[in-house]
């Protein structure tokens, strides 16, 4: 191997094509002209870096490589921080918004556990802060308008997050899956939080094997024990028709938005619609008569991401229904009550500019932060103190519970709710078939029926 100290390293060039931007590191070893081409810039400015680094160390280069001759294998080295920001660079283009956040909120946990050192650390959450909103998202990294703090606080993490070969640390993994169970607080998380988490960590293991960093995943042969996930609903929180009839009053009465929300929370308590789906019915979508039964169309749903994870930079994502196919529709049934709270609301309140019956008062989308203020305050003016401190009614969501509870305790076969709810069988089942709030009276009295006492009323 032939080498040489005579080493030249120039700026990162930046190549705008066809397929992307890339940038490209150049460098010369000897009478040799070396480039490496990368996705983004963190990337090139840690390979440039190492470089630079080897020359000020006095390091010899081989000319047949043009790396030093230290960096025989120089993926076992790759720093984690850049590592992060390449998975979600090759995940963001074909990701759901909200998916793209889930990513962005796990590698921010992952992250933090695997840093080392207190001098000059920043603010914890500034950290946070700095990775989910900046470092963790492809479309800000390397935006002009990233504030001074936050480029120096990446900076610290970057210098002090280590090699994504720690991974293979028991120690360091361990400390990792103890940050990723558990809240700001110290408090143990979500199951369901933790499970999603764990999941994009051993996602990202197998993406580092692949890319040379890691032998093997080490998540399968490591022994810890992750929270149970509930596979059903907590049925405290389904509400009753009698119950869910109140809180739609009290929806009705909540200023300011109140009003025009009736029908939004309506069409998931009738009709067993997720909240992204009634955010974006339109009236084309409304196959209903003056009165009686009709049915609803569903081509598409609009989940709540927020502004930064979007293409479009709208609050919520034009998705295709979930478990279905792109282009592929759902139709729901439209019972009675439904459908004079559809017609009442659009005599009221008439539709958007897009044919859309629910918008913000300043958006051409229905915010989050809108119907579940009104629902807050419908909660507190329909439930005792008592009953609110519960589960009952928690979120606007356990109206779609409700519902699909009523169709099965209504006698309504499991395939027929399926179909409507937008699940298999085997989900509806596992997930969805829990019993109404006061049912267990009804309960009781046929078991006692069928022990042979007598029904006195």
């Amino acid at each position: 191997m032939t080498a040489t100290y005579d080493v030249r390293v120039w700026s990162i060039a930046t190549y705008q094509g066809q397929r992307g931007t890339a940038y490209i590191v150049r460098w010369k070893v000897g009478d040799r002209a070396r480039k490496e081409r990368f996705k983004t810039r963190a990337l090139a400015d840690s390979f440039r870096s190492e470089l630079i680094s080897a020359t000020r160390r006095g390091e010899a280069f081989s000319v047949e490589t043009g790396h030093p001759i230290s960096a025989s294998r120089p993926s076992r080295d790759l720093g984690w921080y850049e590592f992060a920001c390449d998975y979600v660079d090759m995940k963001w283009a074909p990701a759901a918004a909200t998916y793209r956040r889930s990513i962005s909120e796990a590698l921010t946990a992952i992250t933090v556990g695997l840093l080392d050192g207190d001098r000059g650390r920043p603010d914890a959450a500034l950290i946070r802060r700095s990775l989910h909103r900046w470092a963790f998202n492809t479309s800000r990294r390397d935006t002009a308008d990233c504030p001074a703090e936050v480029r120096e606080a990446l900076g610290w993490v970057r210098r002090h997050s280590g090699t994504v070969a720690r991974l293979a640390e028991p120690a360091v993994l361990r400390r990792v899956l103890t940050e990723i169970s558990t809240k700001l607080d110290g408090t143990p998380g979500a199951a369901s939080v933790v499970s999603k988490r764990r999941r994009v960590l051993s996602n990202i293991a197998e993406y580092a094997v692949e890319r040379g960093c890691l032998d093997v995943n080490p998540l399968p042969a490591f022994k810890w024990k992750a929270p149970k996930a509930a596979s059903g609903i907590d049925r405290r929180s389904v509400v009753n028709p009698v119950q869910a009839r109140t809180l739609l009053n009290a929806v009705r009465e909540t200023k300011r938005s109140g009003p025009r929300l009736v029908a939004f929370f309506g069409l998931m308590y009738f009709s067993g619609m997720r909240p992204e789906e009634a955010a974006n019915v339109r009236k084309h979508n409304l196959s209903i008569p003056d009165s009686g039964w009709g049915e609803i169309h569903l081509e598409e749903a609009t989940p709540y991401a927020g502004p930064d994870w979007t293409n479009d930079g709208r609050q919520r994502d034009r998705r295709q229904l979930k478990n279905r196919a792109r282009g592929e529709s759902r139709v729901v049934p439209c019972p009675p009550e439904l459908t004079e709270m559809l017609q009442q609301h659009i005599a009221e309140f008439g539709t958007g500019a897009d044919g859309r019956l629910f918008v913000g008062e300043r958006s051409t989308d229905l915010p989050k932060l809108t119907y579940m203020r009104a629902w807050r305050a419908a909660r507190r003016q329909a439930f005792t103190p008592e009953t609110a401190a519960t589960p009952l009614g928690a979120t606007p969501y356990t109206l779609r519970h409700a519902c699909v509870s009523t169709w099965l305790n209504g006698g309504v076969p499991a395939t027929q709710v399926a179909e409507w709810a937008g699940h298999s069988v085997e989900v509806l089942l596992k997930v969805y078939a829990k019993c109404l709030d006061g049912q267990d009276t009804t309960a009781r009295r046929r078991v006692m029926q069928a022990l042979g006492h007598r029904d006195d009323g």
